[in-house]
C-alpha cells in the first residue's frame, strides 16, 4: 500500500506538516510511504529575493513528484502554502498537468487529502483546503479530513491551525513562527488515518 505526501514549501513550514504526515501514515502496518514535493516554477533569484534558499536546500534531496507517481499511490496526501486563500501556483501548475490522468480514471477511487500553511490565523486555511478538494474530487478521489476523534482540534488554549478540513500551521508575519507539537500531532492523526482508510480499500 502506497502513501504518497507531495508537497511545496518556500520556507518550510508546508515541508514541517509533510514530514508528521508520514510519520502518521508510517504507524499503519503495510504502508510504503513516500515523501515527494512538486517541482519548482520560480527563478533561483526570485527564491533568494524571498529567503527561501537556505531553507529549500534543506529538503533539496526529496524526489519531484511526477504523475505517474500519482497513478501508482493508493492514497496521496497533498500539502500546499496559501497564496491568497488558495493553493500555491507551483501545486496548481503541477495539478494542471494531471490532466492524462483524469481523462484515463486513474485517481479514482483512491484517497485524498490535504493540509496547508497560512502566514496568519485568518490567512484563508479552510478556502485553500476545500478549494484544493475540487481538483480531487474531479479525479473521483475519496477526499478524507480530520475526524473530531483528534481532540486537539478543539483546543482553545493556544494559537494553532488545523481544522476537521485538514492539518494546517502559520509562519508568522516573519515566518519564524514554526509548526507546533500540537499542530504536528494533527498532522500524524490526518496521516494515520489516510493510511488506516487506504488500508481498508486494499484490502490491507
Amino acid at each position: 500500500m502506497r502513501i504518497s505526501v507531495v508537497f511545496y514549501s518556500m520556507h518550510g513550514h508546508t515541508w514541517r506538516l509533510a514530514e508528521a504526515e508520514a510519520e502518521g501514515a508510517a504507524e499503519i502496518s503495510g504502508a510504503d510511504v513516500r515523501l515527494l514535493q512538486v517541482a519548482e516554477t520560480l527563478t533561483d533569484e526570485i527564491i533568494a529575493k524571498a529567503g527561501g534558499t537556505e531553507t529549500r536546500n534543506q529538503f533539496a534531496h526529496i524526489p519531484v513528484a511526477t504523475i505517474e507517481d500519482l497513478a501508482a499511490s493508493d492514497a496521496l496526501i497533498f500539502g500546499t502554502p496559501t497564496r491568497f486563500g488558495n493553493m500555491c501556483a507551483q501545486m496548481r501548475a503541477f495539478l494542471d498537468g494531471t490532466g492524462p490522468l483524469w481523462s484515463e480514471g486513474a485517481l479514482e477511487g483512491k484517497v485524498g487529502s490535504v493540509f496547508t500553511s497560512t502566514l496568519s490565523q485568518h490567512g484563508g486555511q479552510e478556502t485553500t483546503l476545500v478549494s484544493f478538494m475540487f481538483t480531487l474530487l474531479h479525479h473521483g478521489m475519496i477526499v478524507v479530513g480530520v475526524p473530531y476523534s483528534e481532540k486537539r482540534l478543539l483546543d482553545m488554549s493556544q494559537i494553532t491551525g488545523g481544522s476537521p478540513y485538514g492539518a494546517a500551521t502559520m509562519s508568522g508575519p516573519d515566518g519564524t513562527r514554526m509548526p507546533t507539537e500540537l499542530e504536528l500531532g494533527i498532522a500524524r492523526t490526518q496521516g494515520r488515518h489516510v493510511a488506516s482508510i487506504a488500508a481498508r480499500l486494499t484490502g490491507g
